[in-house]
């Protein structure tokens, strides 16, 4: 089943996420080779990646329907592009999450 496959794709997604973070242990060394990239910018990236998901999904649709590929592949496009946008409304609740926590904040 592609059930592994997709889940290796959706930690992949997942790490990209967390990679400014990841460029701590770059940071200790000499600092050099980080890149600074704004919260707004990797969201955008991951929405992009999230809509290039759901365009592939409904290229092997079309083609299934023009009898061009394979149902196994459909599928599994489907199953990725619904464990991407998963994925981003989770990320999506835990940011109004904490932002709606910082609003209960007292000064």
């Amino acid at each position: 089943m592609a059930i592994p496959g997709i889940a290796a794709n959706a930690y992949a997604t997942t790490a990209r996420l967390g990679t400014p973070g990841a460029g701590l242990s770059k940071t200790i060394g000499d600092g050099a080779d980080v890149k600074s990239t704004s919260f707004g910018a990797m969201l955008r990236d991951v929405v992009t990646d999230v809509a290039a998901t759901g365009r592939k999904s409904d290229a092997q649709s079309q083609a299934m329907v023009a009898g061009k590929a394979n149902i196994v592949d459909v599928v599994t496009a489907v199953a990725e592009t619904e464990t991407a946008i998963a994925s981003l409304v989770s990320v999506r609740d835990k940011v109004i999450q904490a932002y709606e926590e910082i609003m209960r904040m007292t000064i």
